[in-house]
This record gives C-alpha cells, sequence and structure tokens, in this order.
C-alpha cells in the first residue's frame, strides 16, 4: 500500500495541502517532515518566484537571512516521479546531493528536470487543493535583491507547515 504524508501549507497569500510520497522518496520526505517538525517554515520566504516555471522557498526568513539547515540528503530524483505541474522537488545545487531545506513548486510541466536530464531533480510530493494559492504566488512583482534574482517585491512567506 502507498503511504502518503499530508501537510498544510499556510502563507501570506491563503492556504494549501500537498502530500508526500515516502515510498518513492523516503530519504527525501524523512529530511522534509522534520524540518516540518521543527517549524523550520515559520516565517520563511518563497524567495523565487519566476512565473510559467517554479515557485521556490525553504531557506530564506523574512528579509531575505538565510536559514542554517541540516547536512544534505541525496539525490533522489530516480524514482519514478515526474516534474509535472504543481509537483514538489527538492532545489540543490550543482551537486547532485546537496539539497537541505530548499523546495520549489513546479508551475508546468517541467520535464527537463526530470531524471537523467542533468541528474534529476527529486519529485517528492504534489499540491493537492489550494492550486489557485500556488497560481497567486506565481503572479507576484520580482525584483533583484542581494545577489539573488525573481525575488517578490512584496514579502511572500509561509507561516507554517503542519501535518493533517
Amino acid at each position: 500500500m502507498n503511504e502518503i504524508i499530508l501537510l498544510a501549507v499556510t502563507t501570506s497569500l491563503g492556504n494549501f495541502d500537498i502530500e508526500l510520497y515516502p515510498n518513492e522518496a523516503p530519504i527525501t520526505v524523512k529530511n522534509f517532515t522534520e524540518y516540518v517538525d521543527e517549524n523550520f517554515f515559520e516565517n520563511v520566504l518563497f524567495h523565487r518566484v519566476i512565473p510559467g516555471f517554479v515557485i521556490q522557498g525553504g531557506g530564506f526568513e523574512i528579509g531575505m537571512n538565510q536559514k542554517a539547515t541540516k547536512d544534505p540528503i541525496v539525490n533522489e530524483s530516480n524514482n519514478g516521479l515526474k516534474n509535472e505541474k504543481y509537483t514538489l522537488s527538492m532545489a540543490r545545487t550543482s551537486d547532485l546531493d546537496s539539497a537541505t531545506s530548499q523546495f520549489f513548486i513546479n508551475l508546468a510541466d517541467n520535464e527537463f528536470l526530470d531524471y537523467p536530464n542533468s541528474g534529476g531533480y527529486a519529485v517528492f510530493g504534489k499540491v493537492i487543493s489550494g492550486q489557485d494559492v500556488i497560481d497567486e504566488i506565481a503572479k507576484v512583482k520580482t525584483t533583484f535583491v542581494s545577489g539573488h534574482q525573481d525575488v517578490p517585491i512584496e514579502d511572500v512567506y509561509m507561516i507554517n507547515v503542519t501535518r493533517k
């Protein structure tokens, strides 16, 4: 039987629910839920918004202060899940095994992010309700802040992420 973990995400622009897939991405889901259980995502920004591509968050507090994270995890991109619209994937650097707390929500079917392309980006969940909130976040105006581009001009942030 496929286990699913449900999470509620409360943001400054509304709420959405996600389901996580521990059978397909056990290390990634364990890592993410540990951050959730420690309230790591409270008042954490969606700091990268690129319409038609992704919204990314999980690494910066309001004010663009980077949060300290746990050690990186192994890339589970070869799990059969695809970077389709509204799926969650782990953000990483060019080092395949560098993901920590940052994740992104796909705003389109981004096949070029799927394994084996450039090592792939590990899909580990999907937005199952509140897609309209994701679409609203995707529409915010962005600017360049402290070396980061595509940063919302007005903070868009997670108030909290909790288990359902």
